[in-house]
């Protein structure tokens, strides 16, 4: 189980003292707003001060129950203390000097344990990157080298975000609000229908029909009429997709589409960028369904807040020439240091065992509580609420909902078009995990 390391009483979460936002947020807030280009989204005006686990301080003194963990980043918590302490004493030896023209301990030690934790047989190679789109970004790279450019084309799927850099989005297709105005895009990425479990695109009766018609369908109109496989060098997918809606597909297209891939002798890429490090009660989400990539994208939770990422892939396949790809920061020695940390804590307090059976309490409580009228889907502590109409169209209300919890002290944002996205620190506690649920089901079952 989780420790609680922290100078607070979690029984006194979530607390709010100043109605949110306060006259210190709302200061901030003006200042951000005539400096820095508003081109993301901001839920609600949250000015975070300081983090103690899986609780946030606002600059106005009030303590909210974090159900966002950064973006799926502080898998161990805020500040957790062994990762203080390792930063700490990385720093004091040196910041930096580039891992592409030089050596250095602590990159090739956070190597071997990526590659030891990594759901990849045989000798695998580490590329160290500085964040998710980067990772992507070298993937697409990596793929494309691998082959010498006689395979050009590469398989996305619909609802797949990957990043905003230009490789990363254009493998990309959740909202065209990530792709307009920026072309052209990279070429050659064909985009294949994901099969969600709610909305599937085929006339299916169950998710594993629809996982079915996936696979007939880029086998039987992708490959048959658009392309021959002997030119695809890539398949890269989102075990679960994240910003899509935290959608959990069937067992049985993973599976079947490794197998495809297997039979034309095209890579196979997970972006385990938010699903991985524990969040889904695994190192990688893609273990859940009993099959190997030949690459892996990650990033986020890695070093526990600090800049970093990594591609892990099968060791022939790592096999760019010298000088065709680098980059100054990546594999930055104190963060790997804190990945290093990071890593240990999730080893030593039991994070992963205790993100799948907390997972699963908190999914039982929201199918208990709002599953009649919504859907809800996860694996671990990465949950999906999709707010659905009478229809079971998405609900228009996904921003009041995330809203109305803030000024209650719970800090949780959307994915999708309407999905409350349920990712807090790892280590959070039961008792304070079921106290958000409760306010969140509280504040749904006011739109019935």
């Amino acid at each position: 189980m989780p420790k609680w390391h922290w100078p607070i009483n979690p029984e006194e979460v979530p607390r709010i003292v100043v109605e949110p936002p306060g006259p210190r947020a709302l200061e901030v807030v003006r200042r951000d707003e005539e400096l820095i280009m508003q081109s993301f989204t901001r839920w609600y005006p949250l000015v975070i001060a300081r983090g103690y686990g899986p609780v946030v301080e606002d600059v106005d003194g009030n303590l909210y129950i974090d159900l966002n963990a950064g973006i799926a980043v502080a898998n161990v918590g805020h500040s957790h203390p062994k990762v203080v302490e390792a930063v700490k004493r990385q720093a004091e030896l040196f910041l930096h000097y580039s891992l592409t023209d030089f050596y250095y301990e602590v990159a090739v030690k956070l190597a071997e344990k990526l590659a030891s934790i990594a759901p990849i047989s045989g000798s695998k190679r580490v590329f160290f990157t500085n964040s998710g789109t980067e990772s992507v970004e070298g993937v697409l790279k990596i793929a494309r080298g691998y082959f010498k450019g006689q395979r050009p084309y590469v398989i996305a799927f619909m609802g797949a975000f990957h990043g905003r850099t230009y490789g990363s989005m254009s493998l990309s297709a959740s909202k065209p609000v990530h792709r307009r105005h920026f072309s052209p895009l990279v070429p050659g990425v064909i985009h294949v229908p994901y099969p969600h479990p709610v909305h599937c695109p085929f006339k299916a009766s169950t998710p594993e029909e629809c996982g079915e018609y996936a696979l007939a369908f880029l086998e039987d109109w992708v490959f048959k009429r658009l392309v021959d496989p002997s030119e695809v060098s890539l398949v890269i997918i989102e075990p679960v997709q994240g910003e899509g809606g935290y959608v959990v597909p069937p067992r049985n297209f993973i599976r079947g589409l490794r197998k495809l891939t297997h039979e034309h002798g095209i890579l196979f890429a997970v972006d385990e960028v938010q699903t991985g490090f524990g969040r889904t009660g695994r190192w990688f989400a893609v273990e859940h369904f009993g099959v190997e990539p030949d690459l892996v994208a990650t990033a986020k939770a890695i070093a526990a807040g600090l800049p970093l990422g990594a591609i892990i892939g099968r060791a022939e396949v790592m096999s760019l020439p010298r000088g065709s790809h680098a980059n100054t920061f990546g594999g930055n020695p104190v963060a790997a240091a804190a990945a290093l940390a990071s890593i240990e804590v999730i080893e030593e307090e039991g994070l992963m065992q205790h993100a799948e059976a907390l997972g699963e309490e908190l999914k039982k409580f929201f199918l208990e509580e709002v599953g009649g009228r919504h859907d809800v889907r996860g694996l671990g502590l990465m949950i999906g609420v999709e707010l659905l109409d009478e229809g079971g169209r998405p609900a228009k209300y996904l921003d009041e909902v995330l809203l109305k919890a803030f000024k209650r002290g719970v800090a949780v944002i959307g994915a999708g078009f309407s999905t409350v996205r349920v990712a807090p620190p790892l280590v959070i506690p039961r008792e304070m995990a079921l106290r958000a649920a409760y306010i969140i089901a509280e504040i749904l079952r006011g739109y019935r």
